[in-house]
């Protein structure tokens, strides 16, 4: 019997706003998934940058391989904070940690995948796995994430602002 698929990756995030509680806010660095499938798209074409990993490799490692692979940047130094799991209409399970960071968007070195372009042609192209990244308000985030990551940017602005996390989040 199958686990099923599962993915990790690592959210960073920083504080505006001052003081505390609802004074306090985050921005999420979110990415455009690379591809034919996803050019044109906007809403609900972005993603956590993440990945998929098997039995034998533990979620933390897959979400710093991954953010390296779909970055080209070292993950930053910082505290790891668990933004648990959450299933995905696909039935995936991705598990998302959050680390508070700045990172230059122009400093950003996506990775690539290859695949047969157009489909039936034969000709393999290359594409970047995230073509595009941009620090995002929760409220643009919730707009521009895949439905079933958006429960991550609600539980980690409910951390920031000390609040506990909505009983779907």
């Amino acid at each position: 019997m199958s686990a099923g698929k599962r993915s990790a990756g690592l959210l960073l995030f920083r504080v505006t706003g001052t003081g505390t509680g609802s004074e306090r806010d985050v921005e999420v660095l979110i990415g455009h998934m690379g591809g034919p499938f996803w050019a044109g798209r906007e809403a609900a074409a972005w993603s956590v940058p993440k990945g998929e990993y098997g039995p034998d490799e533990e979620p933390a490692a897959a979400a710093r391989r991954e953010f390296e692979e779909e970055l080209g940047v070292p993950v930053p130094d910082g505290v790891w904070l668990p933004l648990g799991e959450a299933r995905q209409r696909s039935g995936k399970t991705v598990t998302v940690w959050a680390v508070e960071a700045e990172l230059d968007v122009a400093s950003v070195v996506p990775g690539t995948f290859t695949m047969e372009w157009p489909r039936g042609s034969g000709v393999q192209q290359e594409f970047p796995e995230m073509d595009r990244f941009a620090w995002c308000t929760p409220e643009q985030a919730a707009e521009q994430l895949i439905a079933g990551q958006r429960v991550f940017v609600q539980r980690l602005r409910a951390q920031v602002r000390g609040e506990a996390a909505s009983p779907e989040a």
